[in-house]
């Protein structure tokens, strides 16, 4: 993770440099005294380390340290591809896959489940918030769940902007929320404004516990995997097409008819309109 240039370093230095890099991740969480007292040196020998190393600092050196850990696209597809074999990729993501839709089953609660798919029925109005990757998420849940007839709206503005639909919310509604990893601030802002108009809120999150979990009337979970790796959109795809099935199956009699009308429609206007 460090270059380090060990050419002027002092044997003192040298154990403090090795086992920087033997325990990055851990050195987030410790002070001068437990390094010194780990490599079996003088606090003044730690101190003076960090300007050797070109930092003022412990705590500029640990800034260091997060900046490097800090996940981003690329890193997480290096790392996929550095620790598979290219032509095993196809087995390795069918692997985590599994993994994925597991996690995602182990936290499955069956009343809070049908609590959403009851909301979702119930209401007025369902607003999608599905920021960045999870929009292709919320175009697949209201492409097949409008087709049972119910009002589905995806909130695609941003910043200020999305204040203009703040104005047609009222308290029949819900709105679902995609919250990976966490929630950005127009998430926040829904959050908060449902303090004054009273709708529901529904977070499918990857997130067990966090702050803004608890903020929420009803919480979905869908594993994605660790944050600094390549996250899969298995299990929330998963959980949107078990909240399509269920849907459809509260008023099946009705929500079949109406898919029935879709095939006729289909069979009208295929000369038109054909697949």
């Amino acid at each position: 993770m460090f270059k380090w240039n060990t050419k002027s370093m002092s044997p003192s230095q040298y154990k403090i440099a090795d086992y920087l890099q033997k325990n990055t991740h851990q050195v987030l969480l410790l002070t001068e005294q437990e390094i010194a007292e780990a490599v079996n040196v003088s606090i003044a020998s730690v101190s003076r380390f960090w300007r050797i190393v070109g930092f003022k600092n412990l705590k500029e050196f640990k800034g260091e340290i997060a900046a490097q850990l800090k996940p981003s696209p690329a890193k997480k597809i290096a790392k996929l591809i550095n620790t598979v074999d290219k032509q095993a990729f196809p087995y390795h993501t069918l692997n985590a896959s599994i993994q994925h839709l597991y996690k995602t089953i182990e936290q499955f609660r069956e009343d809070t489940f049908k609590n959403a798919v009851h909301s979702i029925i119930s209401a007025r109005k369902v607003y999608l918030y599905c920021p960045g990757p999870s929009l292709g998420l919320g175009e697949l849940l209201k492409y097949r769940i409008v087709r049972y007839g119910l009002n589905f709206s995806i909130l695609h503005k941003g910043g200020s902007e999305l204040l203009e639909d703040f104005t047609h919310f009222s308290k029949e509604d819900v709105i679902i929320i995609f919250g990976f990893i966490r929630l950005l601030p127009e998430a926040q802002a829904l959050m908060d404004y449902r303090k004054q108009i009273g709708y529901k809120i529904i977070i499918i999150t990857d997130q067990l516990i966090s702050e803004f979990t608890t903020q929420a009337d009803i919480v979905l979970f869908a594993s994605r995997g660790d944050i600094r790796e390549f996250h899969s959109m298995i299990g929330p795809t998963y959980l949107i097409e078990n909240l399509v099935l269920a849907v459809g199956a509260e008023n099946e009699a009705a929500n079949l008819q109406r898919l029935e009308k879709i095939s006729e429609l289909r069979t009208q206007y295929d000369y038109l309109l054909p697949r």
